[in-house]
């Protein structure tokens, strides 16, 4: 595995966090890096995938394209070496208010022309944890354009607590909002982004993403963490569980 060190003003990136609810960093991994990521997804994909649970996929409506990769931490060293990183959990400790605990790595291919959108939601949702202490580390393996189903998160939206939801019907997300937000652009963040650039969004910011129609793939790495202060609510946890078996696997 390649180095990997963090060079950043963590006061700075926790005050826009604590803010915004959501923060955008450049360059978090090297293209050394991403691209021992992406050769390591091609060979789980290849070579792991077929012999591992039906939960460790989701795949797209033609039931063969990869949409989501599940629980790599579970199948894959590498994955949760990379995702247990001293660096990684000294800055993600900070933004979770203690400890920082893996909590799982999976990805979002949203394949090129066929990758699909994902509806308003808040990914406490499907934590379910209490304090809110959780966050997504989301990092671009591919580009992310304005074209090919880039996220957009409204900022300062996780101040407002959970929202109502129901059940999306969306195979990978099976948890929306009840009422689409009414949110201008300006209060928006839409995240573009380079090759090993990153997002880290809180886990009740309310973001989506739009399908991808375009002839690139937009494949995202994706590290969750809580804090190891937090516990399961079990009202939460009654409706994702409601959820999840109608619409499996997540």
């Amino acid at each position: 595995m390649s180095e990997f060190k963090l060079k950043h003003n963590y006061e700075a990136l926790l005050d826009a966090y604590q803010r915004d609810g959501v923060v955008c960093i450049r360059n978090f991994f090297s293209q050394e890096i991403v691209a021992e990521i992406r050769k390591e997804l091609e060979r789980y994909m290849r070579d792991d995938l077929a012999h591992l649970p039906a939960d460790a996929k989701t795949t797209e409506k033609d039931g063969k394209t990869i949409r989501n990769l599940w629980r790599l931490e579970l199948h894959n060293k590498y994955f949760q070496e990379l995702a247990e990183s001293d660096e990684i959990i000294y800055l993600i400790s900070k933004l979770v208010n203690g400890k920082a605990v893996l909590a799982g790595v999976e990805t979002f291919n949203k394949p090129a022309l066929v990758g699909s959108g994902v509806p308003y939601h808040q990914d406490n949702a499907y934590f379910c944890q209490t304090p809110p202490d959780m966050l997504t580390l989301w990092i671009a393996i591919d580009p992310v354009t304005e074209e090919n189903g880039p996220v957009y998160f409204i900022k300062e939206s996780h101040k407002d607590g959970m929202k109502p939801t129901k059940i999306s019907g969306v195979t990978g997300n099976s948890i929306g909002l009840i009422e689409q937000p009414n949110a201008s652009k300006s209060d928006q963040f839409c995240g573009l982004l380079n090759s090993g650039d990153a997002t880290i969004h809180h886990c009740e910011t309310i973001h989506y993403s739009e399908p991808n129609h375009s002839s690139n793939s937009r494949l995202g790495l994706l590290f969750v963490y809580r804090a190891d202060h937090t516990q399961t609510n079990p009202e939460l946890k009654k409706k994702y569980t409601e959820a999840v078996s109608t619409i499996p696997p997540a």
